[in-house]
Order: structure tokens, then sequence, then C-alpha cells
């Protein structure tokens, strides 16, 4: 793991106008993150845990503050330059797997690669590839309803990480399942993460989850209320 930050958070805010007023969902964040660590982000439910993972993606924007990523600030990208951040730096996974009914598990990898334009043998190469590793290589031509609740968890982590992302963000990613398969999920994606040299920041619940990772950041009321080396 290196020492040098991949990502520093200066005093970010996000704050929402409504009509009864305005609402400070992050205040004043201020953070390090090296290459390859692996974070668990934790809190009471509407702490900004979730707001904060979408500005790290660059799926929201802050209020204040910036977001540098190897020393350039995520929000000077713009139209373009951001989409790529987003689609080829960073990987999302989901609580809700947001998989595609209608396609199987093969189908749904490769379609970050055939919107990126990437050709449709190297997609299904890639995919297949990954579906493998994440151990649904049985499973290719099945549809996210025919696939257990774990095993469409698998899917969704071998589309996230499809287009080689250094950025893994995980909101979640086993909070609907039960305990014995949550340990499978966790146990994949620490071997992704070793895999592939990750970064992974992960909210969750389940502090046991977040008790294997490097770091647990405990965020309350908007703000960073610890940060403990595991």
């Amino acid at each position: 793991m290196s020492d040098k930050p991949l990502i520093e958070i200066c005093d970010l805010e996000k704050r929402f106008a409504t009509p009864g007023g305005e609402i400070k969902v992050l205040q004043q964040i201020n953070l390090k993150i090296v290459a390859g660590e692996r974070v668990a982000v934790v809190g009471t439910s509407g702490a900004g845990k979730t707001t904060l993972m979408h500005i790290l993606g660059g799926l929201d924007q802050p209020s204040g503050g910036e977001i540098l990523f190897e020393g350039e600030n995520l929000f000077c990208l713009r139209g373009a330059a951001l989409d790529n951040f987003r689609n080829r730096t960073v990987g999302f996974v989901f609580q809700f797997n947001q998989l595609l009914p209608e396609f199987t598990a093969l189908e749904n990898v490769m379609m970050p690669l055939l919107i990126g334009g990437v050709a449709r043998a190297e997609a299904l190469q890639t995919a297949g590839k990954l579906l493998e590793e994440v151990g649904l290589g049985q499973r290719l031509t099945h549809k996210p309803g025919a696939l257990s609740g774990g095993e469409q968890q698998r899917v969704a982590i071998a589309r996230a990480l499809v287009r080689g992302p250094r950025l893994l963000l995980a909101d979640e990613p086993t909070g609907n399942l039960d305990s014995g398969t949550s340990d499978e999920i966790m146990s994949l994606l620490n071997r992704m993460h070793r895999k592939h040299g990750l970064t992974m920041i992960i909210v969750t619940h389940n502090r046991t989850l977040a008790a294997s990772l490097d770091r647990i950041l405990q965020i309350e009321d908007g703000r960073l209320a610890d940060d403990i080396l595991n």
C-alpha cells in the first residue's frame, strides 16, 4: 500500500435548500485516503454516508470544499472528462444491485464496455473472465431472476470492475444478504481488492465487515466523528 494520498477531501460540505430552510448534510469533512486502502464508512441512517459516496464518485456536486484525486480537483472536470472519470476510474456497487432483469449475467457485465465503445468480442471475453473470477463461470447465461441474492451481487461486483477501475465504492453491498452470504461477498471483495489493486470505500452497518477493513470512518450528523485504524 502506498503512503501517497490517492484522495484528499478538503473542507467538504453539502447543503440542500428546502421549504423549511437549509439542511446541512455534510460539514467540514477533511480526509486523506491512500491508494490500496480498504475504508469502511459507518454511521446512523441519514448521517450523510451515501451523500459522501455519491460526491466521491462524481455523481453529485459538493456545496463547498474540494476533492482531489491524485492532486486534481475532481469538480474542475466537466462534461466528457467527468464522465470518463466516473466510467473508467470508479466502480460502483449498490445495496440494490440494479441489474437489468431482461439481460443475462454476461450481458449485464458486458454493458459498460459496449456503452464505452469496446468491440463485442473483446467485451464478451473480458466479462466472461470476470464472471469466472467471481465464481459464476457456470451461470453466464442466467438472468438475474434465476440467480440467488448473493449471485446477483457477484454479477454486480463483476460489472463494477469490468472497466478496470482504481476506486471501488460500495454502498451497503451486503445489506440485503444473510450473514453467511454477506461473509462470502466480503471475502470476494477482499480478494478482488488484492487481485486488481483496488482502493475500496464501503458504506456499511455491518460492524464485523467494517472491522475487517483497514480503517473505519464514523460519520455523525454530517461530520467525521471518528477515524480509526484497525
